[in-house]
């Protein structure tokens, strides 16, 4: 299985979305990485056929999406960023529910979400009602709903905004767990979350793909760049001013800076290995303030 972007482009009005994205997915689990407003969300709802490409397109297996038409919808499983529910549904009706607008066997059906509620670890919580679930029992609902159909296709859309970290690592165990031999693609801004998950991470800023590779590939750019700074109140001042600064801490009366800088930020400085958070800081450090 093969899923092509070809200079997929969104455009409203004068503002571009996505300009002129081009990748290749296999099976595999893929990260989107940016800050709000990348163009994250855009590129997966064009994935879905949800929203029509201003130029380009999205291929399929050598085929345009468009014209495969319900085929390729029947493939694939979508969580948006803010999913809608009945809170007075049970999480088995909303399954169903949801089961019966995908056009699902109601045999399969039951017997699917019986096994999706078990995955997610709702398997008690069945028969209550939506509205009495915290915010990770209900993510891990959207999760179970967007896997009914067994997709080849799997787009997560921010999935674990909100989520504590004991969630967190609950939603990335059930994602692991099912992603062989598919292709999952999810957004996020917590760059943990891509860290333990993604095979391959695609780095969005201003609609414009800036890099795509596994995490080691991408955070080699800037190897050399990271700094560890022992530095006094004054001057830690004047190198947040000047830099890209991930993380500060005091210890024995003096600050401790880790800086992202091309030569050398001060004296005292020294050489650390990056990480993605530093690369993702050193891109978007405007947009996170």
């Amino acid at each position: 299985m093969q899923l092509v972007l070809d200079r997929l482009t969104k455009q409203y009005g004068s503002k571009i979305a996505l300009d002129r994205v081009s990748t290749i997915f296999h099976p595999g689990i893929y990260g989107l990485l940016g800050a709000n407003g990348a163009g994250k969300t855009t590129m997966m709802r064009l994935i879905c056929d949800i929203l029509k490409p201003t130029s380009g397109e999205v291929i399929l297996d050598g085929k345009n999406i468009r014209e495969l038409g319900e085929n390729y919808r029947s493939i694939l499983g979508y969580l948006p960023q803010d999913f809608g529910y009945y809170p007075n549904f049970t999480a088995m009706n909303f399954l169903s529910y949801m089961a019966t607008l995908k056009g699902l066997n109601t045999c399969y059906a039951k017997k699917k979400a019986d096994e999706l509620l078990t995955m997610a670890g709702l398997q008690n919580e069945s028969k209550k009602k939506i509205k009495t679930f915290s915010g990770g029992m209900k993510q891990r609902l959207g999760i179970a709903q967007a896997l009914l159909n067994d997709p080849q296709i799997l787009i997560l859309d921010e999935p674990t905004s909100g989520l504590d970290p004991k969630e967190r690592v609950r939603f990335r165990n059930l994602i692991s767990s099912f992603a062989e031999d598919k292709i999952v693609i999810l957004s996020t801004h917590i760059v943990t979350d891509i860290e333990y998950i993604a095979d391959e991470i695609l780095v969005l800023k201003s609609g414009t793909l800036l890099k795509q590779g596994t995490e080691d590939s991408i955070i080699s750019e800037i190897a050399g760049c990271v700094w560890e700074c022992h530095v006094t109140k004054q001057e830690a001042a004047r190198l947040e001013n000047l830099f890209t600064v991930c993380n500060s801490r005091n210890e024995d009366g003096k600050l401790i800076l880790r800086v992202v800088a091309l030569q050398k930020p001060c004296d005292t400085a020294v050489n650390v290995p990056p990480c993605l958070e530093d690369l993702y800081l050193y891109y978007f450090h405007e947009e996170e303030q």
